[in-house]
């Protein structure tokens, strides 16, 4: 009996998830935010499946990459090779991921529609 409680408890959570998320960003309050509750965000400029990051030098200071963990993401999660330091970075969509250096505590958009091409991610 215990074996079948605990395992109709399994099927109802894996049936219950309404999307696999990456193991380095999950869901909060609408956005998605990294393990640590910071809020990630996308650049208008990053072209979806280019395989490319359009934020380099100052740009990434102020807005640091996402590093993907996870060795291979599911969709629609990815991960891209950064041209400036090799390192993995996470993609949503196809679009390179990022934080906001002004952003101090978990929830904060300090970001959002910043000049209008930077922009809270909304799975």
């Amino acid at each position: 009996m215990r074996f079948t409680t605990f395992a109709a408890t399994a099927l109802f959570t894996v049936l219950s998830a309404p999307l696999a998320f990456a193991a380095d960003v999950m869901p909060a309050n609408g956005m998605l935010v990294n393990a640590s509750g910071m809020t990630v965000y996308v650049f208008d400029k990053d072209v979806a499946d280019s395989g490319k990051s359009a934020c380099s030098g100052g740009c990434l200071v102020a807005w640091p990459a996402v590093i993907a963990t996870d060795a291979a993401p599911t969709a629609p999660y990815g991960s891209i090779k950064r041209e400036d330091n090799g390192a993995m970075q996470l993609t949503y969509k196809g679009k390179p991921l990022y934080l906001y250096k002004e952003d101090k505590k978990p929830g904060d958009v300090a970001g959002d529609n910043f000049k209008n091409v930077w922009h809270v991610v909304k799975p």
